[in-house]
Parts: C-alpha cells; sequence; structure tokens
C-alpha cells in the first residue's frame, strides 16, 4: 500500500462555510430522506441502490456453446472471500464483512442490471447457497460457471456428485479448476482431465478447462481434449511486483506477485486455439487499473474477461469495457466466440 500526504486543506472563515438557510435546507432533504428509507423499510422494500439500479446497461456478448456470455464476467474471489491480496492478511475479513449474503446478492443484482450475465466461481457451499437464494427469492437469471473442487481420481466418484450437485443447483456451464489442471498435467495425467471434461458433457452442459500454466492448454490441444472453452489467466507484466526475468524459471511458478508467467507465448499460442477463451487475473489480482488489464486482455485474443468486482465497481468496469471493445477494430486472434 503506498500512502501519500494529503494536500493542505485551504482555510475559510466558518460563515462562509454554511449559513443558516442551507443548514435549514440541509437538515430538511436529510430529514426527508430518512422519513422516505424508514417507510421502504416498513413496506419491505429495499433502499440499496446496488440493488435496485436507475438504469439497464448492455455489453456485447459472444458464444460459449450454447450459452450467450457477456464479455465481461463477474468473478466470485469477492464474492467467496478467498481473495488474493499477497501479504495484506486483514483483506480476507475485510472482504467478508463487507460481502455479507444480502450485499452479494445486491452485486449480482447490479451486475445484471448493468449486462453482465454470467457469474464464474469455485463451490465453497454457503456461496453456491447465496446464488440459489438470488434466483428463488430474487428471480435472478445470471447464469453460472462454476469449477467444482471435487477431487479428480481416477473412479471419478467425488467429483461426478460435486457436478450433479451443481447442475441439479442450476449451474449452465462446468470446468475444471485450474489448480487441478495445473496438477494434473504436471503428473501427465491428461487422461483424467480428458474425463472430467467429458464428465460434464453427460449433464447436458457446456464444459470446460481451466489452467494457470499454458502447459495444459497445450496438452488438450495436442491430445485433443473437447473442452468446450478454456478459462486461462493473462496479465503483462509492467507493474510494480511483476516478476523480473530471472523469477521465471517454469512455466507457471509460485511467485506471489503474478499469475500469467508467460503472456506473450500465451497470446502467441493461443492465436491457434479456436475454442473460446475466458482470460481471469487480467489485473493480476488488483496491481493493474481495469482499463489497462482490459485492453490488454481483449487486444491479444482473450474473447472473455473475468474479473473480480465490488459492487460499487461494476458500474465504471462496465464502461471501461464497452469502452474497451468499442475502440478494437483488429485483433492478431480473431474472435472464437
Amino acid at each position: 500500500m503506498v500512502i501519500t500526504q494529503s494536500p493542505k486543506r485551504k482555510e475559510y472563515p466558518m460563515t462562509s462555510r454554511i449559513d443558516r438557510r442551507a443548514f435549514l435546507k440541509g437538515t430538511l432533504l436529510s430529514s426527508a430522506g430518512l422519513t422516505l428509507a424508514s417507510r421502504a423499510r416498513a413496506q419491505g422494500q429495499s433502499t440499496s441502490a446496488a440493488e435496485t439500479p436507475a438504469a439497464k446497461s448492455s455489453l456485447p456478448t459472444g458464444k460459449i456453446g450454447k450459452l450467450e456470455v457477456s464479455r465481461l464476467i463477474l468473478g466470485g474471489n469477492l464474492l467467496t472471500h478467498y481473495t488474493h491480496s499477497r501479504d495484506l492478511k486483514y483483506v480476507y475479513t475485510l472482504a467478508a464483512r463487507y460481502n455479507t449474503d444480502e450485499k452479494i446478492m445486491e452485486t449480482l443484482a447490479l451486475a445484471e442490471a448493468q449486462g453482465i450475465n454470467t457469474v464464474s466461481m469455485h463451490n465453497p457451499p454457503h456461496p453456491i447457497s447465496v446464488l440459489r437464494r438470488y434466483r428463488k427469492e430474487r428471480g435472478g437469471k445470471i447464469q453460472w460457471i462454476i469449477c467444482p473442487t471435487a477431487p479428480v481420481e481416477s473412479d471419478m466418484s467425488k467429483y461426478r456428485e460435486r457436478v450433479e450437485e451443481l447442475v441439479k443447483d442450476g449451474a449452465e456451464a462446468i470446468y475444471l479448476w485450474g489448480v487441478y489442471g495445473d496438477a494434473l498435467v504436471a503428473r501427465d495425467r491428461i487422461d483424467l482431465i480428458n474425463r472430467a471434461v467429458e464428465l460434464a458433457k453427460e449433464y447436458g452442459v457446456s464444459s470446460g478447462v481451466g489452467a494457470h500454466s499454458l502447459e495444459v492448454v497445450k496438452a488438450c490441444e495436442k491430445y485433443g481434449v473437447k473442452a468446450d472453452f478454456y478459462i486461462k489467466t493473462f496479465h503483462h507484466h509492467n507493474y510494480p511486483t511483476g516478476p523480473k526475468p530471472e523469477e521465471i524459471k517454469a512455466p507457471y511458478s509460485e511467485f506471489p506477485g503474478y499469475w500469467c508467467s508467460h503472456p506473450q507465448e500465451t497470446a502467441e499460442f493461443m492465436k491457434s486455439v479456436q475454442k473460446p477463451w475466458i482470460a481471469f487475473k487480467v489485473m493480476a489480482a488488483g496491481a493493474i487499473p481495469p482499463k489497462d488489464a482490459f485492453r490488454y486482455a481483449f487486444e491479444n485474443g482473450a474473447d472473455f474477461v473475468l474479473a473480480g468486482m465490488f459492487d460499487f465497481e461494476i458500474a465504471e468496469d462496465v464502461r471501461l469495457a464497452n469502452e474497451t471493445l468499442g475502440k478494437i477494430t483488429q485483433r492478431a486472434r480473431s474472435w472464437r466466440a
């Protein structure tokens, strides 16, 4: 965190700051606002601007299987409180205290109102229960792309159980968790990746593969894994905590400041991949501003951007995504969705 000194405040005489008329006007307006809020609460109405946004926005969309998906997808880490905050451990608690169940449902509603029609996350039981409540209690229509965290083993029994539960809950797409994708390729178990992809397809939903390492996508393409889409990390390294060349010793490293070790190689390889690509960790967990992150991802081949957002960030991020997409006239990788 960088702390800068605030500019010196200019002092004014007390009489010029507020007069009696302004004070009375402000007091009356505040009283009226409190009265309206109290009346709304008494009638069971929400007073949250996030839950009842004033205007409907839109985003361009692309196809993943049968799904029509907004180019900007709501990420789930902030909603599940699984934040990547490097050594700032208090951020986990902060996110949990802010994103209560009610706030999560308000965030989902705001995302929908702004044109984001899909959320993607892993499957902790409580956050999934909030997604269910949002559909049942609020009539939410936002689509789910979920990665089960059940182990991917030879008999696939635990993984199958979770996939079946998620599909029954209403998940429209399933993908293999990137943590598992990386580990299975490192163990040369492409067969298990293939079985996970085919298992989800048995339930009639789109099925994808997640990865931090580009080696996962390379292996899936080489061995003909019939994934419907990839969800792969993608961001540049031009930020203060970005890795230095000498720190990158493997296709995927545990260096704590980045999640895409070889962005140029990723962009180049993905040119040959015909499947839709959802780019995630595009802001390197908050280190890269969204305007810069979205431009880099879309210009360099991503079909969709998955971004974790608090409710107060959504409208601006949608504006930036629309602005970025509107300025892209040519890409080295053609749109695959």
